[in-house]
């Protein structure tokens, strides 16, 4: 039987395992080795490898040793949950992205309190070191080893499975679990770990099963990066969007309109700011902005693709004759109708067609949060129609105006091909080709194999270029998208006029850089903890006076500011300055321009700027160069 390594293809006896392959070349890596990894699927040290195969063989410094350890994590906390509470029944314990949770039926509820109980239990079996052992059995001995456990979950799970499968347990100490694995090769391994919280989950995730008691918890390598985690989390906590958008008076949500942002006049100047960068930016790189209706008849979205991929999604109602329609959950079909209003030659391509025109979504209220995931929003959308041959520098083009983007607000990003998934329209071979268009134009960008692929994460009408920022706290967020899209273009019977006079299809490419308004604006107040660049932040400049000697002086500065496009207030309170200085502060106003009757005197003005820096003495010329060489800055 051949296995292909990394470096070369090794012979070896039929039902070999990883761990043995893993001893064979070296005692290092045997000593090091938590599991194999054939194709996508990780397999345990100890299964036996039957067929020729690719296999990688996973460390402690590999990247899907997170996700084992997490898996084992939680089958540990089901050992202790079953010790302590010898009546309860186990459902499910997967390993999440950042940590991991087990679902139970407990017959005496808990709360948090009860966790660090529990977290005692979990260190008895990791002192206990127990080794984590695989075994494969029937499906009547696996139902023998649950009934025994009385675990009737797990029990009606097996009977789901066909009778001939084979199922694979893993036993800790006195603990069995049915579990697929691979797991970590003793409790002992465990090094620092911490239940987080409790909450409610239903059975199967369906609403009308029981409601289980879902515990949460996180595992790491090293107590000091576990350290770090909590650092960030309590970081994050403070940095919260939904928090801080409140406090400073840049949005709210209310149950009246769930899902649905209340913009308040300052954030409403923070969004309109970005719409304006944006606008500026994509005028001069060729785009051409429109705006179409809210609600369109089923028939577009039935033409489209959307009503049998997407319904579920969006708002359906319908109009006083009977008439099916929903509102737009995206820009594409209306696009499209502007794209046939006449006919196009092949001498207009590219066309360049944006809009921020707002879109409606049906999530449902389980998802929503905060900004990240709403059922209304702006979308930072275009659709560019291009020949077959403009493909590769059009997608260099948007990639440009990504870079110029992020690069304004210092934020680096990756970038990751999406590609064809289950659920596709068209032919696999119109698929193909626009894959290899992508990764033609990734490879030179990144270089070859370096960016990430996503297999079967595409759309279902083209694969796509995804943008993935990574804020101050290391968190990854999802932003842009670069679609090629072969589809809607036939669906549409779209055209234009070659040099020949023959009619051709064009291409469409969808493309968001920041995804969308509102979840970028959600993103970078967190990034930015509020304190937004200056050319961003609704308020630039608070304009101070000390007392009522020098409130017209103050009234005159902001005036004259205000002539200037700069954004200001005046803070004519009965407070004591340094309440005033504090409150700016608090605000994140990048600069405040203390008045007194000195100022007021001579003419000149103070500043304290958002980082404490104080800059006295100033004539107001300076002062006014000093903050447009800031915006001008920071705002390339």
């Amino acid at each position: 039987m051949k296995i292909q390594l990394r470096d070369e293809v090794r012979e070896f006896e039929k039902g070999v395992c990883t761990a043995d392959i893993a001893a064979s070349i070296s005692e290092g890596l045997s000593r090091v080795a938590v599991c194999g990894k054939i194709g996508d699927e990780l397999v345990d040290l100890n299964m036996p490898i039957t067929k020729d195969c690719k296999l990688e063989i996973i460390t402690t410094k590999s990247e899907e040793y997170k996700e084992v350890l997490r898996h084992s994590c939680a089958h540990v906390l089901a050992q202790a949950v079953k010790t302590l509470y010898p009546n309860t029944k186990c459902w499910v314990g997967p390993a999440t992205k950042d940590g991991f949770y087990y679902d139970f039926d407990f017959k005496t509820p808990i709360t948090n309190d009860d966790l660090s109980v529990i977290e005692n239990e979990m260190n008895k079996i990791i002192k206990a070191d127990f080794p984590i052992v695989r075994k494969e059995v029937s499906k009547d001995e696996a139902l023998i080893i649950m009934k025994k456990a009385k675990e009737t979950y797990k029990v009606e799970l097996i009977e789901s499975f066909p009778s001939e499968e084979k199922i694979t347990t893993y036993s800790q100490g006195e603990y069995t679990e049915v579990c697929k694995g691979p797991h970590i090769k003793s409790t002992g391994l465990i090094k620092a770990f911490k239940l987080t919280k409790i909450s409610g989950a239903y059975l199967k995730g369906d609403s009308k099963n029981k409601m289980l008691t879902r515990i949460y918890g996180v595992v790491f390598d090293k107590k000091s990066e576990m350290e770090e985690y909590f650092k960030n989390l309590e970081e994050a906590m403070k940095r919260d969007h939904r928090k801080l958008g409140k406090e400073l008076d840049l949005f709210f949500f209310d149950e009246t309109a769930p899902g649905m942002a209340y913009w308040l006049p300052k954030g409403f100047t923070l969004m309109n700011t970005l719409i304006e960068f944006w606008r500026e930016l994509h005028k001069k790189k060729g785009y051409t902005e429109f705006s179409a209706p809210q609600i369109n008849s089923s028939v577009l979205w039935r033409t489209s693709g959307h009503w049998d991929h997407y319904k579920e999604d969006m708002f359906v109602l319908t109009d006083a004759d009977g008439n099916e329609q929903a509102l737009k959950p995206m820009s594409c079909p209306n696009s499209i109708k502007i794209y046939q209003s006449k006919v196009r030659s092949y001498k207009d391509l590219p066309i360049r067609l944006n809009d921020i025109d707002v879109i409606h979504r049906n999530e449902k209220s389980g998802q929503l949060n905060g900004l990240f995931r709403v059922r209304m929003f702006r979308q930072d959308d275009s659709h560019n129609y291009v020949r077959a041959d403009q493909i590769g520098s059009e997608i260099k083009e948007i990639l440009s105006i990504a870079k110029d983007i992020y690069d304004v607000f210092g934020i680096p990003y990756e970038l990751t091909l999406s590609t064809r998934p289950e659920d596709f329209m068209g032919e696999i071979e119109t698929w193909n080709k626009a894959e290899e268009e992508l990764k033609e134009v990734l490879n030179g960008i990144c270089g070859e194999g370096k960016y990430r692929i996503n297999e079967g994460d595409g759309a279902f009408y083209g694969p796509k270029i995804d943008i993935k920022m990574k804020d101050c706290l290391g968190r990854e967020w999802q932003t842009g998208t670069i679609q090629v899209d072969f589809q809607l273009p036939e669906r549409f019977d779209l055209t234009y006029v070659d040099s020949d006079g023959s009619k051709k299809r064009p291409i469409m490419i969808h493309r968001a850089i920041l995804g969308s308004f509102e979840r970028f604006i959600g993103i970078i107040t967190e990034h930015f903890a509020a304190a937004f660049p200056t050319w961003l932040s609704p308020v630039q400049v608070k304009v101070i006076p000390v007392s009522d000697k020098s409130a017209d002086y103050a009234s005159q500065i902001a005036e004259k500011l205000d002539d200037q496009k700069i954004r200001v207030e005046v803070d004519n309170s009965n407070e004591r300055i340094g309440y005033k200085i504090r409150s700016a502060q608090l605000e994140k106003v990048p600069y405040m321009m203390i008045l007194g009757e000195a100022e007021a005197t001579s003419g000149k003005v103070s500043i304290r700027k958002r980082n404490g820096e104080e800059v006295k003495d100033l004539s107001y010329e300076e002062a006014l160069s000093m903050i447009k060489s800031d915006i001008d800055e920071k705002r390339v």
